[in-house]
């Protein structure tokens, strides 16, 4: 059964579309995920008043950019994988940005021709793309929706006019050492009267981002892209230092990409992804490795099962940093990357103990280098199941915290474009896949999932942000769920293990000690401190119409049942 589902998923992998089983009709238990209370009863309220998973998406977005705007907003992009439940079919949507007509490959060159150190890349203009969460989810809403976009709204409007209590994470990053904390746009948003930070529980209001979200409201989704707020978005990224070049041509041709999910097997499961630029791709390729080290026979206090995933990560990773960019641009070798017979050969270079770090390997005839990538964490991820049991499964981010560090119309700008390599050849002179052009959109680590059983139906949806943890973080929690067979919170709360290149980054204190000696003897040295931590939720659908939610304790998110 095991290898006849994974031929059938890597065959599904690469056609049109998914068979998903349409259940029969029933009551599901409908519900939110989300990484804010506020946004986890927006989009509750939503279902209440007979929204649709698509329908509470909007509302769940809309209010994060108020309480959470340190991740994501509506100056940002996102990955959306929705599941319709009437005709049995998932769907991709791709509202990530993209880069004005006017980019070259050395946007992020200073004079010299040397890369920008990061800091000054983000504080740019030249970071932000496109925004494209909102026409996403406009598109998703036009296919999958139910209630008037206008009320979708209302409540972000609300809370932003009626003001809220600041939450600790806002608090944590508003008065942190980050350099788009400091930046005039922030500190006019976050701070009291006598100029220091705002504080965890005091009252803010956001009357700018209320009027903004009226008027997108009252126009349309592509309101945001349209003047006058297309024409103020522009204003501030041509700003010094360092002007972008966005252009209203650039806002007024943006259109999401809407596509077939990417899918692979994973034990007696099939395991769904966005394709690219999303790096989906690549966790499918570690669960894939996982899978053929026989990761389900060990378990969450085996130091192998840790070693084992330490050292699929960081094939993984190799492989993504040298292949996955924006398919329309550069020619991503989903197949090969895919294929049984080059995961057999990447499985095999797992040995006793961690070497130095792994190459990338040769799936197909490309030659490309590793480029040089810096991903940031400034991410969201929520899920939503709907009675009639839809389900929306998203990743939505404005890249670095705060973004850009500029706000128009009470909302951060994105910094996405600091996504693609900084340095367009790599150091022995060949392109990088992930090179700036002018239209084309950054590869993202966001990777959505929504998970199928061996007949076909969809039995859980969860994603995180994390920048490139991402990857790592949705794998931990998948091996959890499907492999080791936890409950989805116990999956979620397992410890986090980063492994790229040389570091082995994770929460080291988390690990029993036994699992760390057992790292440590096999060469991998777990080292706390680096990145943001994971932000992951999650349902797992029951066949009796049950569904369980689970929420990261490492954020301030929560799970709720729709109560009417």
């Amino acid at each position: 059964m095991r290898k006849l589902l994974f031929l059938a998923a890597i065959w599904l992998s690469a056609c049109a579309q998914v068979a998903v089983r349409v259940p029969p009709a029933q009551e599901r238990e409908a519900g939110v995920a989300a990484a804010h209370p506020m946004a986890v009863e927006a989009g509750l309220g939503i279902l209440r008043a007979g929204g649709t998973a698509a329908d509470a998406a909007v509302a769940v977005q809309a209010m994060l950019g108020l309480v959470e705007p340190q991740s994501s907003g509506i100056g940002g992009g996102a990955f959306l994988l929705y599941y319709d439940a009437a005709s049995g079919r998932i769907t991709a949507y791709d509202g990530r940005e993209t880069a004005p007509a006017a980019a070259t490959a050395s946007l992020f060159l200073d004079e010299r021709a040397e890369p920008l150190s990061y800091r000054d890349a983000v504080l740019s203009g030249r970071s932000t793309g496109v925004p494209g969460a909102v026409a996403m989810l406009g598109v998703a809403h036009e296919r999958h929706g139910k209630l008037p976009w206008q009320k979708l709204l209302e409540p972000a409007i609300r809370a932003a006019d009626g003001g809220f209590a600041v939450p600790q994470r806002l608090a944590r990053f508003a008065g942190g050492s980050f350099p788009q904390a400091g930046e005039p746009d922030a500190k006019a948003l976050f701070s009291r009267p006598d100029g220091t930070p705002v504080q965890a529980g005091d009252h803010i209001r956001n009357p700018a981002y209320a009027e903004a979200l009226r008027r997108i409201a009252a126009q349309g989704p592509r309101a945001l892209l349209e003047p006058p707020l297309s024409d103020a978005i522009i204003r501030r990224v041509g700003a010094p230092p360092r002007p972008g070049a966005l252009s209203r041509g650039d806002l007024a041709v943006y259109r999401p990409r809407v596509a077939d999910p990417l899918c692979g097997p994973f034990l007696v499961y099939v395991v769904c992804v966005p394709p690219p630029p999303s790096s989906g791709v690549s966790l499918l390729q570690m669960l894939a490795i996982l899978e053929r080290k026989e990761i389900g026979l060990l378990g969450p206090d085996d130091p192998e099962a840790w070693f084992l995933f330490a050292e699929a990560s960081r094939l993984m990773y190799a492989d993504r940093d040298q292949f996955v960019a924006d398919p329309v641009f550069v020619e991503v070798p989903v197949r090969g990357l895919l294929d049984p017979g080059y995961l057999a050969r990447r499985a095999a270079l797992i040995g006793d103990a961690a070497g130095p770090p792994p190459a990338a390997g040769d799936p197909a005839p490309l030659q490309r280098g590793p480029d040089a990538t810096v991903e940031a964490a400034g991410t969201s991820s929520y899920v939503v199941v709907d009675a009639a049991g839809n389900v929306a499964s998203i990743t939505t981010t404005v890249e670095s915290l705060f973004g850009s560090g500029r706000a128009v119309s009470g909302f951060f700008l994105n910094n996405q474009l600091t996504d693609f390599s900084f340095n367009p050849l790599t150091p022995a002179g060949e392109p990088a896949a992930n090179a700036v052009a002018p239209g084309k959109r950054p590869r993202s680590s966001m990777a959505p999932v929504i998970v199928l059983d061996r007949e076909g139906r969809v039995i859980a949806a969860l994603g995180s942000p994390g920048g490139s943890g991402i990857l790592a973080y949705n794998a931990k929690a998948l091996v959890g769920l499907l492999a080791w067979e936890l409950p989805l919170q116990q999956a979620i709360d397992l410890p986090n293990l980063v492994a790229r290149g040389a570091d082995f980054n994770g929460e080291a204190a988390k690990f029993p000690p036994a699992v760390l000696e057992g790292l440590a003897e096999r060469g991998v040295i777990v080292k706390s401190g680096r990145g943001e931590e994971s932000g992951l939720h999650g349902v797992v659908l029951h066949e009796d119409g049950r569904t369980e939610g689970a929420a990261d304790p490492r954020r301030e998110g929560t799970w709720r049942l729709l109560r009417h």
